[in-house]
């Protein structure tokens, strides 16, 4: 019950130190339906998992307005699983992906928002896009590429590091790219952030950030 405590007064406290602007997307990756559960019962609506095969048992012991949000690294064969069900996937970073969502959402009869996944940070451990493929393949799409998709926003992960300049830099670089792309077709999201670097996210522009552990607390290693 303590544990539960912790949680809503972690959700209650964030949620309402965000802008009015900026979505709060509850990232609950290895986290129980019952945590999740007690977050969706004090407002929450927009989640957050990683994997495709732990979305997948969770989707159908929760509420069906649950808006799920894919933002860990997608392989093309899992797409058809959550194609049915899935609100966005932030993840996308490679055409391959893009075509493969394009053809699931068509065999649903939907039409499924993605955000590019671009590559900001020095880390190689990081996925995503270079800069000029994100261009190519956001001109592509206002081309009529991928008619069964919409790229509604762009997301990035900053370095894993205490340097509050680099972080801000690096998010900058995609705030500009963000701006850059929607002088062609507005983008709606920018997606920067988690819980150890949301606020600096937020000073760089970010209106939707993704986080966990400053809800939930520590996730399981897995």
């Amino acid at each position: 019950m303590q544990e539960f405590s912790n949680i809503a007064e972690n959700y209650q406290l964030i949620n309402s130190s965000l802008p009015s602007n900026v979505q709060l997307v509850t990232v609950s990756k290895t986290h129980p339906v019952e945590s999740i559960k007690k977050v969706y019962d004090l407002g929450q609506r927009v989640f957050g998992e990683n994997r495709v095969q732990e979305l997948i048992e969770k989707h159908p012991k929760l509420p069906s307005d649950i808006q799920w949000h894919l933002i860990g690294h997608l392989q093309t064969n899992k797409l058809k699983y959550i194609a049915p069900f899935i609100d966005t996937i932030q993840s996308v970073d490679s055409e391959k992906i893009l075509l493969e969502i394009d053809r699931q959402a068509k065999n649903n009869e939907r039409n499924i928002k993605v955000l590019l996944q671009v590559k900001i940070a020095e880390e190689d451990t990081k996925y995503g896009l270079e800069i000029n493929e994100t261009k190519e393949l956001y001109l592509e799409y206002l081309n009529g590429k991928f008619p069964n998709v919409s790229i509604v926003g762009l997301m990035g992960m900053a370095t894993f590091t205490d340097n509050k300049q680099q972080v801000t830099k690096e998010f900058n670089v995609l705030k500009q790219l963000f701006g850059q792309l929607s002088q062609k077709q507005k983008l709606e999201t920018l997606s920067l952030g988690m819980s150890g670097d949301y606020e600096i996210a937020i000073e760089c522009g970010a209106n939707s950030v993704r986080i966990g552990s400053a809800i939930f607390g520590a996730r399981d290693s897995q």
